[in-house]
């Protein structure tokens, strides 16, 4: 399972190029249409009437060269190049956008379930859905046992205000199976509790009044079954003293 995050983009710009053809010698296969050029993939001609005038798309998307009829620039993963592997230098590098538009690993290598999205050079930072990761050579966010990089074995776990994240490992519930949203007592409060959504990203979570929560069952219970919580509610108008 992927959660897919790939947009199209249409090119509808004009500039010189540095990597590709020599203006003059390209040689529209047909008279109408948009073409590649066969060595820069960022690189495209649009022909009329046999005659090809120079399109480069926005820094950071290459030309998908699956339709003539239409000028469309995606970003690489979704364009398989082939020998069209050269680009036109960037000038719009910043922190975080290595290209002026896509999408990009976080520049923090430990945190890998974050990403930029760039916008004309302008980074701006997504989660992926929990318990996933950003694989930057599919430009998704994959599961784990999905993922093809080699640098997130040990990634930041995100904490809550308190300082409670989420443990490593799997919780294996009464029934004999792994919880995929399992839950953790609080330390010093009865009623509360906290959740792992997918097992890794905490939530604070409650019990209705009068119940208490249960480590063994991992739920909300009567408080004379949960030893130490027994007299919680009982307790409640000293401990607000």
């Amino acid at each position: 399972m992927a959660f897919s995050i790939s947009t199209a983009f249409l090119a509808t710009f004009t500039l010189l190029s540095a990597g590709g053809l020599v203006a003059g010698q390209f040689k529209c296969p047909e008279k109408t249409g948009y073409f590649p050029d066969p060595v820069q993939c960022d690189l495209y001609y649009k022909c009329s009437q046999g005659q090809p005038e120079e399109k480069v798309c926005p820094d950071g998307l290459v030309f998908d060269d699956s339709n003539p009829s239409q000028a469309r620039c995606d970003i690489p993963a979704n364009v398989d190049c082939g020998d069209r592997t050269e680009l036109l230098r960037s000038n719009t590098v910043s922190d975080g956008c290595p290209r002026a538009n896509g999408y990009f690993r976080h520049s923090d290598p430990q945190i890998c379930d974050k990403f930029f999205n760039c916008v004309d050079g302008v980074p701006n930072v997504l989660p992926c859905p929990p318990g996933l990761i950003y694989d930057d050579s599919r430009s998704n966010c994959v599961w784990p046992a999905e993922n093809r990089r080699t640098d997130c074995l040990h990634s930041k776990r995100e904490k809550l205000e308190d300082g409670f994240s989420c443990p490593e490992g799997e919780v294996i519930g009464p029934n004999g199976r792994a919880l995929p949203h399992p839950t953790f007592p609080h330390p010093d409060d009865c009623q509360k509790f906290y959740i792992c959504r997918n097992g890794v990203m905490p939530q604070k979570g409650s019990c209705p009044g009068g119940s208490v929560y249960n480590e063994v069952t991992f739920k909300c219970d009567e408080p004379e079954n949960v030893p130490g919580c027994e007299k919680w509610y009982e307790d409640e108008g000293k401990r607000n003293k």
